[in-house]
């Protein structure tokens, strides 16, 4: 059995990570701790699994992560999380911007395969099973990122949507709003799909509560900000009371429009939920009650099952691991007067 990385570190009494750069970066690390981990490396006779790998496979020291919005926080704190891992067996992560597209999706995939990458890290736009089975063919190994499955030829790792719009709606029902919009699209993204469906599902269980489905082309500040502004113009016994955004950059543009020529006050008018729970939902000018996802988690998750489905036999079970959202109170949402 040959020696790892995490073995290393412990005849070294450094970190993983810190194995990682002396072997990759290793002007990152002090002279004396590189001579350390690599007198510890000369010790146990360690050859790197990672380019054995790639000697057997063929393939790159490289992980493919494909995401909906490179602009959207979340997906860069995914991101960061599934770098950090991937630095722990001395790969690098390789990043694609869908932008909500399914040709550029199918671009990158391909690209990806060409490169014969480590493995693919996927949020996909629609469904991609076709694109990820050509993949599965061509042994490199997929997890579907964001997007919760029971499909047992991928591992999945994702938040519950669903619990997560039923936390939001609630807590809008909770604090004396009984009209709510939610504001996201498109709907052919799981994502925004489930929190609708979460959101439906908690109105439907208070009696005079009502629930508006108000769609938008993506998930951006300025399609918020669009939305924001139609509202503004409605008539008073039109409004809403309380707003739930399928993500935090479209509660950002609500947030905007709404606050803009004193119209309309957030949360006196009316309350605003988002979703992901960015930073910059601390930072807005009303800060903003949000439902957080443990996004840096998802992503070192999600090169975990990679990394177990990379080294594992043909009799592998995937994994799915889902976990729970958590929601985050702030001034948008305060109960109504």
């Amino acid at each position: 059995m040959g020696m790892s990385v995490r073995d290393v570190a412990t005849r070294a009494g450094v970190s993983v990570g810190t194995v990682s750069n002396v072997l990759n970066r290793p002007d990152k690390v002090s002279p004396s701790t590189v001579a350390k981990v690599r007198a510890a490396i000369e010790e146990l006779g360690f050859v790197r699994n990672d380019a054995a790998r790639q000697l057997r496979a063929g393939r790159s020291l490289s992980i493919g992560l494909i995401v909906l919005d490179v602009s959207n926080p979340f997906f860069t704190d995914v991101a960061r999380g599934a770098e950090d891992r991937a630095a722990e067996d001395g790969l690098t992560v390789l990043l694609g911007n869908s932008d909500e597209n399914e040709d550029r999706e199918a671009a990158y995939v391909d690209l990806f395969e060409k490169q014969r990458v480590h493995g693919v890290l996927i949020s996909p736009v629609g469904d991609a099973s076709s694109r990820l089975d050509a993949l599965h063919r061509r042994g490199i190994p997929t997890v579907l990122v964001d997007r919760p499955t029971t499909d047992d030829r991928f591992s999945s790792v994702a938040v519950d949507d669903v619990a997560g719009g039923y936390l939001a709606a609630q807590h809008l029902l909770e604090t004396g709003r009984r009209t709510l919009a939610f504001v996201g699209g498109p709907q052919e993204l799981r994502q925004v799909a489930d929190r609708l469906a979460g959101a439906q599902k908690a109105v439907a269980e208070i009696a005079d509560a009502s629930l508006e489905y108000i769609a938008t082309d993506g998930l951006t500040v300025l399609q918020g900000r669009k939305v924001g502004e139609s509202i503004r113009e409605r008539d008073a016994t039109d409004l809403p009371d309380g707003l739930f955004a399928a993500n935090d950059l479209v509660a950002m543009g609500l947030l905007q429009a709404l606050s803009m020529l004193g119209a309309l006050s957030v949360p006196e008018d009316i309350a605003i939920v988002g979703y992901d729970d960015i930073d910059f939902a601390t930072a807005a000018v009303v800060p903003l009650t949000s439902i957080r996802q443990p996004s840096s988690l998802i992503g070192s998750t999600a090169v975990d099952l990679l990394m177990k489905e990379a080294d594992a036999s043909a009799d592998f079970t995937r994994e799915h691991v889902v976990f729970q959202p958590e929601l985050i109170v702030r001034e948008s949402s305060a109960p109504k007067a």
